[in-house]
């Protein structure tokens, strides 16, 4: 079907990003002409972000700039601006930093006019910089093209909380009075696809990459979303969590209401329970204090529909008036998720958190298929010069993995950046009766790997041929995360880092070559006369 031309507004928001805003406008620019005007709309920059924005203006027609007279401290109040400012059929947002992918627009303004949807979404791709690493966002929606009559019969449409992976009939907005939330109001994605939701539109849903989300980890201002170091933060995600709650509750759609909490509960929850360990006491206490208080408001239906690690963790803070057992909340908030001992049980043998916290029974352990088990295994990285071996324990839970009889482990590492795998290994798994666990040994030759950082994943194998994908946690005792030089026959000399990642998994940094162990150290002195 042949696109009407110049349908849509492309609305750019951007605060003191000179150096990405004009990539963003380009990008929107080159759609083609389905897209009738980009809108940039600059939050009062002082880096002449405007004035660049100007410049690019006088050579594009289709380029209107507006310029806020103060600084909104968000991102909504600029979003509104541009939605007012819009005269096209259709409006897309679009952040200053991202870009939007190619043939976006004509993919999602087919959708729309095909379904006469008044909203249509797409893949959004975030992309790791400098890595160039990309991981799609919500992958499940967007399998397939499909248009859905109502969102109450999609209820994971309320995860994608996103609102720039999406074209907007701008009548719709205009006639339901949806818009952002205005001033400094972080996640403001969330009251807004709330406020969409609630409104009951068909929406289309598209294959197609449509969005890159640029993430920046060493930005010297880092994005809203990323900045997760102070308690403001949490409190903001958990007041525009509440607000989507009740904007879909008081409509009526007590379904999406409800896949808020599990979203809640199974992302947001997850995430920073992943990170406590990073911050320090004061926030700790305050983040406990706020989560029990923002949980004590959900009723035991909204604990039932999430998965199960975010919702143990939602009782243990429940149960506890302060922060406790903070290293297994970690491992069980990881993905996949990992349980660690000890595994206590209640007086009826029942499987519990812990002895002094029963009420946070686990008995969903005792019927869980096998390949979702959250099983934990310890590793062990020893770097030797005339070898490395990978040293496994995994751990009994509950019996269930005596039951099924663990045969075999398969290890691999893939490098972080590109995905690529540089390593696999088998190695079979000697059951230790006497300490409830099975170990093994893979050797590794870590000069094979090459430079970057490697991420270890594991596959264990089960005697009536079940399987179970996982990650494995770093032991940090007896120096085993210290850094050191192997002597190599492929480089030379061999920098190797193993260390834990946020989520406490194993992973490994390697620099071959005394180019590469050179250019560790000069990092090293530099952020330390820094």
């Amino acid at each position: 079907m042949a696109l009407q031309q110049a349908q849509v507004s492309v609305v750019v928001i951007g605060y003191d990003d000179a150096a990405h805003v004009a990539d963003a406008v380009r990008s929107a620019l080159a759609q083609g002409p389905a897209v009738r005007e980009v809108i940039a709309v600059d939050d009062c920059s002082t880096d002449g972000s405007g004035e660049l924005l100007e410049r690019l203006a006088e050579r594009e027609p289709r380029l209107r700039v507006v310029r806020r007279r103060t600084n909104s401290g968000g991102c909504g109040s600029p979003r509104n601006d541009g939605l007012d400012a819009a005269a096209s059929p259709y409006v897309m947002f679009l952040d200053s930093d991202d870009v939007l992918a190619p043939g976006a627009v004509d993919a999602l303004l087919g959708a729309a006019l095909e379904h006469d949807a008044p909203v249509a979404s797409g893949l959004c791709v975030r992309k790791e910089l400098p890595s160039g690493r990309e991981t799609p966002w919500q992958p499940e929606l967007y399998g397939q093209r499909t248009l859905v009559a109502h969102p109450s019969r999609r209820v994971r449409l309320v995860h994608d909380t996103l609102c720039v992976n999406k074209l907007y009939r701008t009548s719709f907005l205009r006639e339901r009075v949806i818009r952002f939330p205005e001033g400094r109001f972080p996640y403001e994605d969330f009251v807004f696809a709330a406020r969409v939701l609630a409104a009951g539109p068909r929406v289309a849903l598209v294959p197609d990459p449509v969005y890159v989300w640029h993430v920046r980890r060493s930005a010297a201002r880092l994005s809203i979303s990323l900045d997760r170091s102070e308690i403001a933060n949490w409190r903001a995600r958990i007041d525009a969590d509440r607000l989507s709650y009740d904007i879909l509750l008081g409509s009526g759609e007590k379904q999406l209401a409800g896949a808020v909490r599990t979203r809640f509960l199974d992302h947001s929850l997850r995430m920073y329970a992943r990170e406590l360990d990073l911050r320090g006491t004061e926030y700790r206490r305050e983040w406990w204090a706020l989560t029990r208080g923002y949980l004590a408001s959900f009723d035991e239906g909204d604990f039932l529909p999430a998965p199960a690690p975010g919702r143990v963790i939602a009782r243990v803070i429940l149960a506890a008036e302060e922060p406790r057992d903070l290293p297994r909340l970690k491992e069980l908030a990881a993905r996949p998720a990992r349980l660690s001992p000890p595994y206590a049980r209640a007086g009826d043998g029942s499987p519990v958190w812990s002895a002094d916290l029963p009420q946070v029974d686990l008995d969903h352990l005792l019927v869980r298929p096998v390949h979702l088990l959250p099983a934990a295994v310890d590793a062990e990285l020893r770097p030797r010069a005339r070898g490395t071996a990978l040293r496994l324990r995994l751990h009994e839970l509950y019996g269930r993995l005596a039951d099924t009889g663990p045969r075999t482990v398969e290890a691999e590492f893939t490098e972080r950046a590109d995905g690529r795998v540089g390593f696999t290994g088998t190695a079979s798994f000697t059951a230790e009766p006497e300490f409830g666990s099975w170990t093994a040994e893979v050797p590794l030759d870590l000069g094979a790997l090459g430079s970057g950082t490697w991420d270890l994943r594991l596959r264990l194998r089960f005697a009536d041929g079940s399987h179970r994908d996982t990650t494995a946690h770093a032991l940090s005792g007896a120096g085993l995360l210290r850094r050191s030089a192997l002597p190599s026959p492929r480089h030379g000399v061999l920098l190797v880092q193993p260390y834990a990642t946020h989520a406490g998994a194993l992973a490994v940094r390697l620099a071959p070559g005394w180019r590469g162990l050179t250019e560790v150290v000069f990092r090293r002195l530099k952020r330390l006369l820094h």
